[in-house]
């Protein structure tokens, strides 16, 4: 016989996880909005990376506007919200844009082709990251060379030269970006390489490739065994407490292992730590308040170039990557929300 009372626990759990989403999701669209703002304040002085950020949050929100379940008018209040966003997003870019070009008219041309949202494809299908595949070492240092790695990407892109020809690859990039052991910076920009490649329209990086122990391996192999140890170094920095020199690198890795496919990098508990970074007051993620007196101290350090510390003692790559990981769970909550798009159990 047919129990209601087997079956009213099971719509009230279906309710309530519904309306939890509707919550988080709320939640991710108004920490955006500040940090929508601070682009808007900040446009004349974000570098390039953080310019990307921001992109990548733009075609996440794009593609979340336009697949947006039609479910019910709290879904479709927060639509609007995001599509508020968009056009908000649309008006800071054209002036950052413009900004990196006159500042740093080298860079902003060999990296000009990622400067465009559409540039960056969003995930229609999602995967997950494999344990197995993690090393059994690592380097204790990066394998990573700022400028072989530019290098290598303005090959990818075509922009080393002027109407250079793309997906170029040559056996320093490919044994840079195909090695194993790297750790942090490396690994995320080992991952990088590989999907701007693809999103370039480059087909077979690897196909100069002639050592027999790789002879298998496809780009999607090489993502997956990066991802994997890119979540690994996510869990060991979350069992040993978020620091100010972790939380960068653990942001970055959700960003871009989220973008590649990998939906096991959007946990639930790991989007609160990235919205609890965020500052209140200016809406930005890694505002050091102790900053200003550091400038002080030391004026002439040398500062990477993905890590540039605005007026305001905000770190313009963290808040990029931080905007950036928020819109992949944007998209990713949102597909699961979507029933048609569940499968079957």
């Amino acid at each position: 016989s047919f129990s209601l009372s087997l079956f009213l626990p099971s719509i009230l759990l279906c309710v309530f996880s519904s309306f939890l989403k509707h919550n988080v999701i709320d939640d991710v669209l108004s920490s955006l909005s500040r940090g929508a703002s601070f682009l808007e304040r900040q446009h004349e002085h974000i570098n390039l990376d953080g310019v990307v950020g921001f992109l990548m949050l733009q075609a996440e929100l794009k593609e979340a506007v336009r697949t947006w379940p039609h479910t019910d008018p709290v879904s479709w209040a927060q639509r609007t919200s995001a599509v508020a966003l968009v056009r908000r997003l649309d008006q800071s870019f054209d002036k950052a844009v413009a900004a990196l070009q006159q500042n740093d008219p080298k860079y902003y041309r060999e990296f000009e082709p990622l400067l465009s949202w559409s540039f960056w494809l969003i995930p229609q299908e999602w995967s997950s990251t494999d344990p197995s595949l993690v090393y059994p070492s690592t380097m204790a240092t990066e394998c990573y060379d700022e400028q072989l790695s530019d290098k290598c990407l303005t090959l990818l892109l075509g922009t080393w030269k002027m109407n250079g020809t793309p997906c170029i690859v040559t056996k320093p990039c490919r044994d840079t970006m195909t090695q194993f052991g790297c750790p942090h910076y490396s690994l995320s920009h080992q991952l990088l390489y590989f999907m701007i490649g693809k999103m370039r329209g480059c087909t077979n990086l690897l196909k100069g490739d002639t050592r027999a122990s790789r002879a298998n391996m496809t780009e999607q192999n090489y993502e997956r065994i990066f991802c994997s140890n890119m979540m690994k170094t996510n869990q060991d920095i979350v069992k040993d407490g978020l620091t100010e020199q972790t939380v960068d690198i653990f942001i970055e890795n959700i960003l871009i292992c989220g973008l590649a496919g990998f939906s096991d990098f959007y946990k639930a508990d790991w989007l609160q730590h990235i919205l609890r970074l965020q500052d209140e007051e200016v809406g930005c993620f890694g505002r050091d308040s102790e900053y200003e007196l550091l400038e002080q101290l030391q004026p002439h350090r040398r500062v990477k170039r993905r890590e540039k510390i605005l007026p305001d003692g905000c770190s313009s790559h963290m808040t990029a990557v931080a905007v950036g990981a928020l819109g992949g769970y944007l998209n990713y909550y949102l597909t699961e929300q979507d029933i048609t798009k569940r499968p079957l159990s």
